[in-house]
């Protein structure tokens, strides 16, 4: 099979190509800008070509611009403008700084691209880059916004990563559309029912669903024992864990969810669509931070938020990588917690004997909010606030 350009591809590249071939009925023609030195890179630049093309998409490239009437820097400027992606290059040197902006052409196209376009950024290994060009590295990496950042050895070492990325994510535009109240509804469907007959509690219980739905996990992936230890050990060791390492706990299938629970504490629940409901306590265990009459604290509740946004995502990463999943509803409900009044952390400290106690009997509806996938990962406090708020507001409403 021959690329764009008549040449042979290696079988990898091949089967690439055919693949998201198959699926460009799905997507427009994409042009892709490819933003490096060119000084010194030219291997590095023909490497993204490559890759590129090979894909079936339109490299932009400055070294095809021929003569315009225009400056270099405009002329780079629209066609990065008039691209749909682009892949930014970095290696050890910074480049000529432009006598505006102060910055060096790189840099300004990355400043022009960063709000308006993925980025796919990708930063040389085993070099030393100045101040300038650390500087940039640096601003790159700190960028919540990117969609990809990658590091590379060599031109080949490029060329491969540039095509898994783009393939990645190409796969993931290719999905079916997404039904935002469909995907919310099984978010809601997903919360536990709340017992009047139960004196646990109170609990938060935080569900997520993801669309377009499709199955990410076989049955026979949900029996294996590996799945169930690995969500055990991100639940008790991982960046957002949120098991008691000194309880026991219990793992098994209830129906085709793994479940995961510690008794009268924290659980996980993982449908073969990538489905997750997380239930945590609402309180601090023996209110250790507070004392007084045991209330709903609000910093706790948002902290009980993010553990749980944390970890779905997480596990979101590890079943979904090319990310079919592209969209996701929340849903986050107060169980347990008819008698209990709210308040923030300061309040009660102030006053822990004395406030407003609910009446019992209130049916609070669950929260909601839909998000691309993206916003677990990288705007999960602005999420988070936008949950916890609307709860704060049930209980001010009584």
């Amino acid at each position: 099979m021959p690329d764009p350009r008549g040449r042979a591809l290696r079988p990898v590249q091949a089967a690439v190509a055919l693949e998201v071939g198959a699926r460009r009925a799905y997507l427009p023609w994409m042009r892709i800008f490819i933003s490096s030195l060119i000084s010194n890179f030219a291997a590095e630049r023909r490497a993204v070509r490559r890759a590129v093309e090979t894909l079936r998409f339109e490299a932009v490239m400055a070294e095809d611009f021929g003569a315009q009437p225009s400056s270099p820097q405009v002329a780079c400027l629209q066609g990065l403008r008039s691209s749909d992606w682009v892949v930014l290059v970095l290696g050890e040197d910074y480049g000529a700084v432009q006598p505006v902006s102060g910055l060096s052409a790189t840099h300004e196209e990355y400043r022009e691209a960063r709000n308006t376009k993925p980025i796919f950024a990708f930063v040389q290994e085993g070099t030393s880059p100045g101040p300038e060009q650390a500087a940039f590295i640096a601003e790159v990496q700190a960028w919540q916004g990117g969609l990809f950042r990658g590091g590379f050895r060599d031109a080949d070492d490029l060329q491969a990563a540039v095509i898994r990325a783009l393939h990645d994510y190409t796969l993931t535009s290719a999905t079916g559309p997404v039904d935002e109240q469909e995907i919310i509804a099984r978010a809601v469907a997903l919360l536990p029912q709340e017992s009047r007959n139960t004196v646990e509690g109170p609990f938060i219980d935080i569900a997520v669903a993801g669309g377009p739905r499709q199955q990410l996990l076989r049955p026979v992936q949900m029996e294996a024992p590996d799945l169930a230890d690995r969500l055990l050990q991100e639940a008790l060791f991982g960046a957002d864990r949120f098991f008691d390492r000194a309880a026991g706990t219990d793992s098994g299938l209830d129906g085709p969810d793994l479940v995961i629970a510690q008794q009268r504490g924290p659980s996980f629940r993982l449908g073969e669509d990538g489905s997750m409901t997380v239930r945590l306590l609402a309180t601090e265990p023996r209110n250790r931070d507070v004392f007084g009459l045991p209330a709903i604290i609000e910093e706790t509740v948002q902290q009980r938020i993010a553990t749980a946004l944390g970890f779905a995502a997480a596990q979101l990463e590890q079943i979904d990588r090319t990310e079919r999943i592209t969209h996701v509803a929340i849903a986050v409900r107060i169980a347990g917690s008819d008698y209990l009044g709210w308040r923030t952390r300061a309040e009660h400290a102030a006053s822990p004997n004395s406030m407003t106690m609910g009446m019992g009997g209130d049916q609070r509806g669950p929260v909601t909010a839909f998000r691309r996938r993206a916003s677990l990962r990288l705007d999960r406090t602005s999420l988070v606030e936008d949950l916890v708020v609307p709860l704060r507001r049930q209980w001010s409403s009584r």
